[in-house]
């Protein structure tokens, strides 16, 4: 386990390319059970450990995430998140050549079915608004073209990031999912 920091209220830790974040029914080890692994070994805890699962990340992506040691820094957490006091960044590379700065702003409806989500009229059933802003910070120019973007969500929905990205024509590269080109 890669931990950033911990404290009695709070750990950071970096969640592995593909691994889930929760469990699901892959059964594959999670990160939200191999950080209460973590906390059981470290201080000898007997029992269920409690952790605070307050923010995700979907299975595909990598990053630094924050969980809640307490219920009382879980509820803090939460009402920071609802509160837009609690600001996530992300970066992603997208596949063409993304403008300086933009904004996207759509309707997603989740499909659980699928679980996979898709752009939708405003007054579609359960079309949800989504928007997040952007700059880039590179480009690759080449055989192929690739965009390093630095996002910032204003909506968390369910693979925004990944399905607004692919309907402005710059899917993610490398996205199974969204991108019928990815390798």
């Amino acid at each position: 386990m890669n931990i950033l920091y911990e404290d009695n209220h709070l750990l950071c830790a970096v969640k592995p390319q593909n691994m889930p974040v929760a469990r699901d029914d892959s059964g594959d080890l999670d990160l939200l059970t191999a950080l209460k692994g973590y906390i059981k070994q470290k201080y000898g805890k007997p029992g269920a450990v409690f952790l605070g699962l307050v923010h995700r990340l979907d299975r595909p992506a990598g990053g630094v995430m924050v969980f809640a040691r307490t219920s009382k820094a879980a509820s803090r957490l939460s009402d920071s998140m609802r509160a837009g006091r609690f600001e996530k960044t992300y970066l992603a590379v997208l596949c063409g050549s993304a403008p300086d700065q933009g904004e996207l702003r759509d309707y997603i409806v989740k499909d659980d079915r699928t679980y996979s989500s898709h752009i939708a009229a405003r007054d579609e059933t359960d079309a949800k608004e989504a928007r997040l802003s952007f700059e880039t910070l590179t480009r690759i120019e080449g055989k192929q073209q690739l965009s390093l973007v630095k996002i910032r969500l204003h909506t968390g929905r369910h693979h925004q990031i990944r399905v607004q990205f692919c309907a402005a024509g710059l899917p993610l590269y490398g996205d199974a999912r969204y991108n019928e080109h990815a390798v």
